[in-house]
């Protein structure tokens, strides 16, 4: 894979990064931290998508006018409140950026400043404030302490890191992710922050990370509600020594490639992790007419309540696949369609030319109990492809809902 390797570090694998993650007092569990921050030892190109909900967190709003002119320097998170519909919620998040400046030394208005948790609810910034000289004085190879502190209803830490070669000199490319509900994007959804030491300018760091997110976190869905906070931020400083990624081209086209190795693991990670689930769904479709056909086609699938639910009973009900198919809207020819199942145990086809064929219900049995299954679908008229990830609908989806506030 373009000598793309996998290592260790997450966000402080490239060089000059440094992260901490501490329990600060915004979560009532002392076991768990809440605040998180990730600091570049130099200025970086920074770039950022964000939610189309229309009402969005007010850290969305301050990161929006701290980046503009492309460059930041240090990220900083808390979890437990989202600072969402508050009167002061700008303020407060403002507030943030100041205090993180003067713990990690650097500019106020070079800082990207996220929160996650509860909305509508005012958030306090006196932990925030206790907890950040601690927070900074703490920075070091500390990657899973921020991946921990941003977590809100996730049961798993999220992070990777890969190497990479670009102009003989290696990059790499880190990042951290929280995501377990209240995801259907429509640009990324959760919250994921990126860090590499590869030389880009602003502009086609924002180039790669928006043509990338297209094909990755907008292709996650959990609930289909679209949060009010999501972002996928990065910080690029160039730390590595490579000539600088102004243009597309050879250079760009690695840097995208080991982009979109992180960026696939972390949905992966994000859809396994979905609010009470028990299984990853991975579907795959091939075929298509057009991009935006096989994207709605994978979408519309990894969306049906119905599917979910199927899935989690292990019950190979392709009727299910087809209908979801039918009703996306998408323009495809309903008797090319073929239907498997996939899994650790195996494959089964389910489906021909968009009727059934003779299966064997016990061997798919076998095939949808294990906890990553991939959906197969092939439409058979045309040459483009999109994979979208989710997973299986559960009675916990309901409980974790029913009373997160409380």
């Amino acid at each position: 894979m373009d000598n793309i390797n996998i290592i260790n570090g997450g966000v402080c694998a490239p060089k000059g990064f440094k992260a901490n993650g501490v329990h600060c007092g915004i979560r009532k569990n002392r076991t768990k931290r809440d605040l998180a921050l990730i600091v570049s030892d130099t200025r970086a190109a920074a770039a950022a998508v964000y939610t189309t909900n229309l009402v969005y967190g007010a850290p969305i709003k301050v990161t929006r006018d701290h980046i503009a002119d492309g460059y930041a320097q240090a990220m900083v998170c808390n979890s437990g409140n989202a600072n969402t519909c508050n009167a002061d919620g700008v303020e407060i998040a403002e507030k943030m950026s100041e205090l993180t400046a003067k713990a990690a030394n650097v500019a106020a208005d070079d800082v990207i400043v996220a929160s996650t948790g509860v909305i509508g609810q005012p958030l306090d910034i006196e932990p925030i404030a206790k907890g950040l000289p601690e927070l900074a004085a703490g920075l070091g190879a500390c990657s899973e302490y921020a991946a921990q502190a941003i977590m809100t209803t996730d049961t798993k830490m999220k992070e990777i890191s890969v190497s990479f070669e670009i102009d003989g000199k290696t990059c790499a490319i880190g990042g951290i992710a929280k995501g377990s509900g209240m995801i259907h994007p429509n640009m990324a959804t959760m919250l994921v922050f990126i860090t590499t030491d590869c030389a880009i300018s602003p502009e086609m760091l924002q180039k790669a990370l928006s043509r990338d997110i297209a094909n990755t976190f907008n292709m996650v869905s959990i609930d289909g509600d679209t949060s009010t906070n999501d972002m996928v931020s990065i910080m690029a400083n160039g730390m590595a020594g490579n000539s600088i990624i102004d243009a597309e081209g050879e250079a760009f086209d690695t840097f995208m490639k080991a982009l979109n190795t992180v960026c696939t693991y972390l949905c992966k990670c994000i859809a396994a992790d979905g609010e009470g689930a028990t299984k990853m769904l991975e579907c795959s479709v091939t075929g298509a007419g057009s991009e935006a056909t096989a994207k709605t086609v994978a979408k519309s699938v990894i969306c049906s309540s119905l599917v979910k639910a199927a899935m989690f009973g292990a019950d190979a009900n392709w009727g299910r696949i087809l209908c979801a198919i039918g009703y996306s809207g998408a323009k495809v020819d309903v008797d090319k369609i073929d239907v498997s199942f996939k899994s650790a145990k195996g494959e089964i086809p389910v489906c021909k030319n968009g009727a059934g064929i003779d299966f064997s219900e016990e061997i798919a049995k076998k095939i949808l109990l294990e906890d990553e299954i991939y959906i197969n679908i092939a439409l058979n008229s045309g040459d483009y492809n999109a994979t979208a990830w989710g997973c299986d609908l559960t009675y916990d989806y309901v409980k974790i809902n029913g009373d997160y506030r409380t």
